[in-house]
């Protein structure tokens, strides 16, 4: 077996890195595993789906790889403390989303706020978009941009209604997609929380809530120094 592959995108307008890390995980399978036996569950009213705790030596062989993304591409130089790591199925209808759902988000705004999605279904092509928001041209929200962006967005879906009852998949009226990095077993990504970005979901795509069949991913949530 070889050893992780990692290579870096620079995105957008505002040249944002994104790094994709090949055979990011030792055991995937094992990890597929844990999760078929987890409690998943709602977890909150912004995510489309279910989440499950992952147990916290996931990150006991990940961990220097991930330091050396951080050093190397992010400049962090003092290291991360993890806020969050959780398993994380997409099951909700299209017809089920609410209009924040249908938009790219962002995970955080702060500084130092990482990232890390890691791709666990066997089979899924879909992946991973990045967005630029049409009328303030931000791909990244932060703490000063925050206000400016929603007002815009608010005043965007006044004039225009709000987005088509889906899974944002490409570009819309609102925003335009400016990379899509596809998702393979064992690929992870990390990249800035400030990011725009959302899962991307093909139309007519099955979301079973089975850890074994679904849409399954690690997404974790670091903060970094």
């Amino acid at each position: 077996m070889t050893g992780p592959a990692i290579s870096v995108a620079t995105i957008g307008r505002e040249s944002e890195p994104v790094v994709t890390i090949e055979d990011f995980a030792p055991d995937p399978h094992g990890l597929r595993r844990l999760a078929s036996g987890a409690d998943f569950a709602p977890d909150d009213l912004h995510y489309p789906g279910v989440k499950a705790t992952v147990a916290k030596d996931y990150f006991e062989a990940l961990q220097p790889i991930i330091a050396t993304v951080l050093y190397d591409v992010f400049g962090f130089r003092r290291g991360a403390s993890v806020l969050a790591a959780t398993y994380s199925l997409v099951t909700t209808s299209p017809h089920l989303l609410s209009v924040e759902q249908r938009m790219p988000h962002v995970d955080a705004i702060e500084p130092g706020r990482m990232a890390i999605l890691h791709y666990l279904a066997l089979e899924d092509g879909d992946g991973t978009g990045f967005y630029r928001h049409r009328s303030t041209g931000f791909e990244t929200i932060t703490p000063e941009r925050g206000a400016a962006y929603f007002a815009s967005l608010n005043a965007d879906i006044a004039a225009h209604g709000p987005p088509p009852q889906a899974y944002i998949n490409g570009d819309t009226a609102l925003f335009e997609r400016t990379a899509h990095i596809e998702g393979r077993f064992n690929r992870a990504l990390i990249y800035r929380g400030r990011l725009l970005h959302s899962g991307a979901i093909s139309v007519g795509r099955e979301l079973p809530a089975d850890a074994l069949t679904g849409r399954l991913t690690i997404a974790s949530f670091l903060a970094a120094q």
